[in-house]
């Protein structure tokens, strides 16, 4: 069972949320003195059980809906499966999955009560998407599109650079884009394995409603605006010289981009892993050159 409870989490993902905390931390470490590593890991510990939490809040949705039995699962797509191998547990993987979310408020609550107010706004926006995003986000497109991107960038970077700053800062909202496009485009690739399975139990995303040319002209153009951004953060000089480390990732971008010139369904494998190796190093990249600053 604890096994079982544990893979409903999707371990794996998780590895985004830690990609993307560093960059709050990496920014605060630039632009603030030296920072508590005790509440550097309480942000990171609270970004990765609100992760955890929506996997697990989707992964017992899609089990009761009957999503995940049509899926053609794969490494990125389709669920863990463990509630299929299991499905006694799905009350308890309901369960652990409330419990996560009190969990992420009750930090939050501290967080609000360190810092102030101020933090408010996010920490309730954060909630309402990891709340409504299974039952209602993925059945609107658009908003399907850029949501997962909200989440983990403006507000995850913004949020956790707050935490450990006490404050806002333009720069590190625009830096925060960053993640923004690579995580929607993280998203809608691994939509492609599970859009006829999506369509059948009512879901609507952007591949859904409009085409495979469409997915295809919007992965491209948040690609596009991902490696654009940086260069202008650079040229401004929001971000250090040594954050140029991020291009390196164009050896894995630019292969993308061109194959996802023409998108179809299925996707092979392969362009999956490259989108996952993408959205996680690109971040880190970054945070390894302001770390270096």
């Amino acid at each position: 069972m604890l096994l079982t409870l544990i893979r409903t989490t999707r371990p794996n993902f998780l590895i985004l949320t830690v990609a993307v905390v560093a960059l709050a931390v990496a920014l605060a470490t630039q632009h603030s003195q030296p920072l508590s590593l005790e509440l550097a890991a309480l942000v990171l510990f609270g970004a990765v059980a609100a992760h955890a939490g929506v996997n697990v809040l989707n992964e017992v949705h899609d089990a009761r809906s009957g999503l995940d039995l049509l899926t053609h699962r794969t490494p990125f797509s389709g669920g863990s499966g463990a509630l299929q191998a299991h499905p006694a547990a799905i009350d308890a993987a309901a369960l652990m999955g409330k419990v996560l979310l009190i969990l992420v408020t009750a930090i939050g609550c501290f967080f609000i009560y360190l810092r102030g107010l101020q933090l408010l706004p996010l920490g309730l926006a954060g909630l309402l998407l990891v709340i409504s995003y299974t039952p209602i986000i993925t059945h609107r497109p658009w908003l399907c599109l850029v949501a997962p991107g909200f989440g983990f960038g403006p507000l995850m970077v913004m949020g956790s650079y707050f935490v450990l700053t006490g404050e806002y800062t333009a720069s590190v909202f625009w830096v925060s884009l960053i993640p923004f496009f690579l995580v929607n485009n993280l998203l809608l690739l691994n939509q492609f394995p599970d859009a006829a399975a999506d369509s059948q139990v009512g879901r609507s995303n952007l591949l859904t409603a409009y085409g495979t040319r469409v997915a295809s002209i919007t992965f491209r153009i948040f690609l596009g605006f991902t490696y654009l951004l940086l260069a202008l953060l650079l040229i401004v000089e929001v971000l250090p010289t040594k954050a140029a480390l991020g291009f390196m990732s164009l050896v894995v971008a630019l292969p993308l981009f061109r194959a996802c010139a023409t998108l179809d369904k299925p996707l092979p494998t392969r362009l999956l892993a490259l989108n996952v190796v993408l959205t996680i190093s690109l971040p880190l990249l970054i945070s390894l050159g302001l770390l270096l600053h």
